[in-house]
């Protein structure tokens, strides 16, 4: 008898047409194929990280945002390298607008993020000693935070505070505010985000949490260590963000991240999926077997997800194939496109968005 997942994937992983089971939550689409668009938006929800330049100038990003998304996140505009060219100085265009249609189309606007070790300004080199530090960061948070409060009410306060190989349970990341105030620095973060907007979620976010292998349950384990340092200090904290850049040639270690959740669930934090999208690079070459491999990804993911924590809400980072990060990093050796993302590059629909809609309905 087949499993509830093997039901669900038997379609995706057809070989005659790449057909999809009409019985199936994905519907009849087939790989690549259009999809008759609904005459409105689902309100499933789903969100996207927006780029301003096709947000701005191009009908079919606008529209397939509003479609399928009820919740944006901009890939740049809050990052310190977008918002303070300069010490003095604070520039909001990019949020204020990313704001706006979010706000004109029913939908939330995500803050991504407040203390990061990259895409830092190179006036930030200059911070010499923990006082300054500590003004500076603080003042930072205050200043932005401050301007939206009560309009973005979720924060990636510290973004990717754990290492890629932590060396000890302790080990964090290398950073300016690592380097001159230590750890101490994600409590102050989020101890000032809470004093600037007490009714604002306040998220740490992280990535390569989900996979088999030691390195990552090292990773596992570090960051474990330091929601816990945070939860018995009593720092406002709220929730995990799981970024889940998946890498479609490394599986889903579905027990480790499971328990992983399951433990935040016991110290009272919500988990989240915040950037969610498929590393295809080392994936056979036609698009129709990527599609369905990285949905099948997706699903091990979500389903180990769910496993140990109701799925609220989930976030991909970008919706189409032709805004994408990932070929920056993981361009393909034969040359092919990338395709990490729910809408291809002529934004119709691929098997990954029929994955995460399912589950999206089918929350606990």
């Amino acid at each position: 008898m087949l499993s509830r997942r093997e039901t669900i994937l038997s379609a995706l992983r057809a070989t005659t047409g790449f057909a999809l089971a009409a019985s199936s939550p994905f519907g009849t689409l087939m790989a690549g194929e259009a999809a008759a668009q609904p005459a409105a938006r689902t309100r499933l929800p789903l969100g996207a990280a927006v780029r301003d330049d096709p947000l701005e100038k191009e009908a079919d990003y606008r529209d397939a945002i509003i479609r399928h998304c009820s919740q944006i996140v901009g890939e740049g505009g809050l990052k310190w390298y977008d918002l303070r060219p300069s010490r003095e100085r604070f520039v909001y265009d990019r949020p204020d607008r990313q704001l706006a249609f979010a706000t004109a189309n029913g939908m939330t606007l995500r803050g991504h993020t407040l203390v990061w070790y990259g895409a830092m300004p190179d006036w930030t080199k200059s911070i010499s000693s923990a006082a300054e530090a500590e003004r500076e960061m603080v003042g930072h948070i205050e200043q932005v935070m401050g301007r939206y409060r009560g309009r973005i009410k979720s924060w990636d306060v510290v973004n990717e505070a754990i290492p890629d190989e932590p060396a000890s349970r302790s080990d964090i990341r290398p950073s300016i505010w690592q380097q001159r105030l230590g750890e101490s620095h994600i409590a102050l973060a989020l101890r000032t985000a809470a004093r600037v907007d007490p009714q604002a979620q306040l998220v740490i976010n992280e990535y390569d949490i989900e996979f088999v292998g030691p390195r990552f349950r090292r990773k596992r384990e570090a960051f474990l260590r330091l929601l816990r340092d945070l939860k018995l200090r009593n720092v406002p904290l709220h929730a995990v963000g799981l970024q889940g850049h998946l890498r479609a040639e490394i599986p889903i270690d579905k027990e480790g991240l499971s328990a992983f959740i399951a433990e935040c669930q016991t110290m009272g934090l919500q988990v989240l999926v915040t950037e969610l999208d498929v590393v295809d690079e080392k994936l056979p070459g036609p698009p129709e077997v990527r599609d369905i491999l990285a949905a099948s990804r997706v699903y091990d993911f979500l389903d180990a997800v769910r496993a140990g924590s109701p799925i609220d809400s989930i976030l991909t980072w970008g919706i189409t194939d032709r805004y994408t990060w990932v070929p920056l990093y993981f361009k393909r050796a034969d040359g092919l496109e990338n395709r990490p993302l729910p809408l291809d590059r002529d934004y119709r629909p691929k098997p990954m968005l029929r994955v995460i809609e399912h589950f999206l309905r089918d929350r606990r």
